[in-house]
């Protein structure tokens, strides 16, 4: 299958690097994140973003342009690498040159909001209306609404239909299915499947679908049901389904070898689209993540980006701030920004219309639907399990049981480090 709407720039999951939350405490700690430290120009605004890539920058200054002429000043786009968001924020704190609007990952605002260092969004006029709660909950921290999000995006199941055809495989739904259908594809040079287990957030990311419909959970690294999930990801490894160097691809790694025709189906998300659609012979489609057993829900993370306005004290300013994250969310400019970037529009009546335009991605939206925010339990907290995690992997996939493993993680995790 290959999608329609307009093209999108090649680009990843919109994240920063995970920092050690005790590190980060301690610099936002240090820091004056409120008060003017430098005389700004009354009429113009500036948005920190990470749209370094020259399709989403371009979108985004066009978004920014729309939404000048509507509010009558000037929005000025800052964009930096996103593993560079918080440390720069970090540093404009301290030196009190914050930039007006900051659109953080959604799994780092915690660490930002937890010093003080964001204005509740709702004390700025934005409503929640028509959004659906999971995604409130990904732009909020401790029940405060601190970020917009414009779109959304999760993972599912991308399969070249042409091998199972070839194959005679069916579209597998469950665990003991995904494994089968991975075993019976992998011939030669080929695997069944690709994901991502390396040491990074792209690993850990990946892992939560199958961690989370399993009954897993976050605040218990060493339950079970976790190890379960892992020890799935061991036995793909064993039967030869998955490559070894799993433990070291990223997702853009991942659809590389998807692409080249060296896996048949792989673990993704949306912003691969239009990369995969740069080859017409290849014929994708998607379902959603595969679960333990049929009837259960397939629970993904959500990812993405949210637009915040931090605690400059200057009220006046950060009210108007406000008004431009409200348009930059709104449902029109979601849609745009949307059918550009192939994610999900965050608010409902956005995403219904974009199902329409979109039929072909509608697993997505429905994966979506069921979705969780990674700091939805832990805040701030997120960066310790992340990193805690990453650990596990690469234990695990190169020989330690995946109990040990994880019971480790849930040590690194309390621990913080």
């Amino acid at each position: 299958m290959t999608a329609h709407p307009p093209p999108a720039a090649r680009r990843g999951r919109s994240r920063g690097a995970v920092v050690p939350l005790a590190a980060v405490g301690v610099l936002i700690a240090g820091a004056a994140l409120t008060g003017c430290g430098q005389q700004r120009d009354p009429g113009v605004y500036t948005v920190m973003n990470s749209s370094t890539d020259e399709s989403y920058h371009r979108w985004d200054a066009e978004a920014m342009a729309r939404c000048s002429k509507q509010l009558g000043v000037t929005i000025e786009q800052q964009s930096v690498p996103a593993a560079q968001v918080m440390t720069k924020a970090l540093r404009m704190a301290s030196s009190k040159s914050l930039p007006d609007i900051i659109q953080f990952d959604a799994s780092e605002m915690p660490t930002f909001a937890d010093a003080g260092g964001l204005v509740d969004l709702k004390s700025l006029g934005l409503s929640t209306d028509d959004i659906p709660q999971g995604i409130v909950n990904f732009g909020s921290y401790k029940g405060t609404y601190y970020g917009a999000a414009r779109s959304v995006n999760t993972l599912a199941l991308f399969y070249n239909k042409d091998l199972l055809d070839e194959a005679g495989v069916r579209v597998p739904t469950t665990w003991a299915e995904l494994r089968a259908a991975a075993k019976k594809l992998t011939q030669g040079k080929r695997y069944g499947l690709a994901l991502s287990a390396g040491g990074a957030e792209d690993g850990v990311f990946q892992f939560t679908p199958f961690m989370w419909s399993n009954g897993g959970d976050e605040t218990e690294l060493d339950s079970p049901q976790v190890a379960e999930a892992l020890d799935y990801w061991k036995d793909l490894l064993k039967d030869g389904s998955l490559s070894k160097s799993t433990v070291n691809w990223t997702q853009a790694d991942v659809n590389d070898q998807f692409m080249a025709g060296n896996a048949a189906m792989m673990i993704n998300g949306p912003w691969q689209v239009e990369t995969l659609n740069t080859d017409k012979s290849l014929h994708w489609e998607i379902a959603q993540i595969p679960v333990p057993e049929a009837g259960d829900d397939s629970v993904g993370p959500l990812g993405g980006a949210i637009l915040t306005v931090p605690n400059t004290g200057d009220e006046a300013r950060e009210r108007t701030a406000g008004k431009i994250v409200a348009c930059l969310s709104s449902q029109k400019e979601q849609l745009t920004y949307a059918l550009n970037s192939w994610m999900v529009p965050a608010n409902s009546k956005a995403a219904a219309a974009w199902r329409e335009k979109v039929p072909e991605l509608d697993a997505l939206a429905d994966q979506v639907a069921v979705a969780r925010s990674r700091t939805a339990k832990l805040g701030a907290g997120w960066s310790s399990v992340s990193l805690a995690l990453q650990s596990a992997f690469q234990s695990a996939l190169t020989g330690q049981s995946s109990e040990a493993a994880l019971k480790l993680a849930q040590q690194r995790a309390t621990s913080g480090n």
